[in-house]
Formats: C-alpha cells, structure tokens, sequence
C-alpha cells in the first residue's frame, strides 16, 4: 500500500452557519489542496467533511496518516464511541441522538478501504499543515457568508 499523509480542518463563522472544510494530500512529497463549503453548517460537519473528501480523492487503497485538530472527529474513532452509535441505531449512550449520521456513515466506509491512523494537532498552534487547512476552511465559509 502507498503512504499518504493527510491534513484536515474545518471551521464556521457562526455555529452553525457558513462553513468550510480544508484538506492536504502529501504523497512522495507532492501536495494537493483540496476545499470547500457549505451556507449553512456546523465545525463538526466541516471537520468531517475534510477528512472525507481527502480519502475519497485517494484512486486506491492507502496507508494513511489523517493529522486534524477536531477532538470530535478522533476522539470518536479511536475510543470507538462512533462504532457504538452505529450498533444503537445512531443513538449515543446517554440516548440522545448522535449528530451527523450521514457523515459517520460515509467516514466508516473509507476506514473500511483504507488502512487509517488518526493523529491530533493542537489547532492554532504554528503546526504549517493545520494553519495552511485552516486558511483554506476559512475562505471557503467566507465564500458563503452573507453580509
């Protein structure tokens, strides 16, 4: 399998509102930026997004290094709360819904086709990949704000 190294980020101006995803695919030492966004979002939805847009870009199975600052997003993977709201039927332990099913869903099924390992970043940190995902998230809500 090839090694890929993935960058995500997503951000909102207002919560929700308009937002925005980023994504940097680093494969032997060339990059591609990828973003985009939405009118009226959440950061979870965009955080999610970014992720999934980066492994659906992939043309193969990969070995993949995913790097984001959402806490949501890998916290509820490798503590493995998201394969449990799955079996609930999307409900979370506290039985209150599980937000953003239709993502997880789409998110589960790349994990299913690529070998995945999560990394977290502290955001707004000096890390270059996340400022550089940040940036890109950030213009895309801004695209969509409305004034």
């Amino acid at each position: 399998m090839k090694h890929v190294d993935i960058y995500t980020d997503g951000a909102c101006k207002h919560n929700p509102g308009p937002g925005g995803w980023g994504a940097i695919i680093v494969y032997n030492n060339v990059e591609k930026e990828l973003s985009g966004g939405e009118p009226k979002t959440t950061n979870n939805r965009m955080e999610l997004l970014g992720a999934i847009n980066a492994l659906e870009a992939l043309k193969e199975p990969c070995e993949v290094l995913l790097t984001s600052d959402s806490k949501y997003m890998i916290d509820s993977i490798q503590k493995r709360w998201v394969y449990g709201w799955r079996s609930r039927g999307w409900v979370k332990s506290d039985k209150t819904p599980a937000l953003n099913p239709d993502l997880w869903e789409r998110l589960l099924g790349l994990l299913e086709v690529h070998k995945v390992t999560f990394n977290w970043v502290k955001g707004h940190a000096g890390h270059p990949y996340n400022e550089r995902c940040d940036a890109l998230a950030c213009a895309e809500a801004e695209r969509y704000r409305t004034f």
